[in-house]
């Protein structure tokens, strides 16, 4: 007699009690012995046990993203949203209107060799396009993996660069006296301690000696409130100086989005609107964005996030490459763009938010905290090149003496060599 508290269930040749909660597991051998399998058993409850641990666990890890919610909802969002691809914020628009012309080229003035070397480090790099300009023709335009000129690239910092652009349209405008005017003049928040000895000019080279948030996986430390945050100006202007400046380079994202703010306040103008009424609509062809922190603050982020497509980019290397000028527009002044290309006392591959290739590093160093370096993998051939440089591999190479623009937009690569593009193109410039 089986009592009320055992339940059988058949299965085939096989037969499951449950005694009590407890699991029993036997077999009918060919005779009708019933035997039971011990090592089933065994394993049942050694299943019974690993998922119970991945339930505690699970219910670990809600909890501690609930409490991680609780303290900051923006950034754990936020951080959700950059694992989907998505934006990290709301974006403003930057409006196109007068498009500078390019033209393209029906001649091969670079050897197909070196083109399809470029080619194929690129679709190997997984990247979503490949521009290059020579000689005032584009050579190449390709797209990769279903992108196309439509396609808007997250850019990362090369932003930089054309926040360095601003800045000297502001000087040229008599709205900055000279790089080398005191911040705080600008920046009240400084006048009354060691940051009023910053000028514009050590905040434009990375040498402010101003603190800045060290890298970090944690969702609440203070580099993700930088860079996720929903007040960024707050972030920004509450570091403090820890050195004295043009002692030390140290690549951040502090030192531009101070300068971002400073703009906005000597014109009395979003920054949006100056980026468009300044440059924007001198040359670009697509409306760009930018990433505002929030929707209360709506302070872009200055030192990243300019999203555009990769002809607009190529148009800001021909602006280099042609000193401040397309077609008949003085854009940037001629003067600016030669100090921007002028090595910082304290690194000779750095100008105004700008990377140089005057001296050779295998691995270039971005700053003390940080262990993340930039691969070049052979020295630059040409020494004057100039680059933006983004994360993960987004890149504009200008190289003057070859009257050379190279845009690469894409996937992240944290293996990303700078020497391969610039150095496979420049090799295989026809001189015929």
């Amino acid at each position: 007699m089986i009592s009320n508290d055992i339940t059988i269930f058949y299965i085939k040749n096989y037969i499951t009690f449950i005694h009590k909660g407890k699991y029993i597991i036997s077999k009918f051998t060919r005779d009708g012995i019933l035997k039971v399998g011990y090592d089933t058993l065994m394993f049942l409850k050694l299943f019974k046990f690993i998922f119970k641990i991945f339930i505690c666990l699970f219910a670990a890890v809600v909890i501690y993203i609930g409490y991680l919610y609780v303290q900051s909802p923006t950034v754990v969002t936020r951080i959700t949203s950059m694992i989907m691809g998505e934006a990290t914020g709301d974006l403003e628009i930057i409006n196109a209107n007068e498009a500078f012309a390019l033209k393209y080229s029906s001649s091969k003035k670079i050897s197909e060799d070196s083109l399809e070397a470029a080619i194929n480090f690129s679709k190997n790099m997984d990247s979503h396009a490949l521009l290059i300009y020579q000689g005032d023709e584009v050579i190449l335009e390709r797209y990769f993996d279903g992108f196309d000129a439509q396609t808007i690239s997250d850019t990362q910092s090369m932003h930089k660069t054309v926040l360095a652009m601003m800045v000297g349209i502001a000087i040229n405008d008599g709205m900055i006296k000279s790089v080398n005017e005191p911040a705080s003049n600008y920046l009240d928040e400084w006048k009354n301690d060691s940051r009023n000895l910053i000028t514009i000019k050590h905040l434009l080279q990375q040498s402010s000696g101003l603190d800045y948030p060290e890298f970090s996986f944690h969702p609440l430390s203070d580099f993700n409130k930088l860079m996720l945050g929903d007040d960024v100006t707050k972030m920004t202007l509450q570091q403090k100086a820890y050195r004295k400046p043009n002692q030390v380079f140290e690549y951040n994202g502090v030192n531009p989005q101070n300068l971002g703010l400073l703009l906005q306040r000597v014109y009395g103008k979003r920054y949006a609107e100056l980026l468009s009424e300044k440059l924007w609509q001198k040359f670009a062809q697509s409306d760009a964005t930018v990433v505002l922190d929030s929707e209360k603050n709506q302070m872009p982020r200055t030192y990243c996030c300019l999203n555009a497509t990769a002809k607009d980019w190529l148009r800001i290397g021909i602006l280099i490459l042609n000193e401040g000028q397309l077609g008949q527009k003085q854009i940037v002044p001629k003067s600016w763009i030669t100090d921007m290309k002028t090595p910082a006392e304290t690194n000779p591959n750095y100008g105004y938010l700008t990377w140089l290739g005057t001296k050779h590093q295998q691995n270039r160093v971005y700053n003390p905290k940080s262990t993340a370096t930039g691969y070049h993998s052979e020295p630059f051939d040409d020494s004057d090149i100039v680059y933006l440089d983004g994360f993960g591999g987004q890149r504009v190479y200008v190289i003057p003496s070859k009257e050379l623009v190279i845009v690469r937009t894409g996937a992240g690569q944290m293996g990303w060599d700078d020497s391969v593009l610039p150095n496979t193109i420049s090799r295989g410039i026809r001189n015929d």
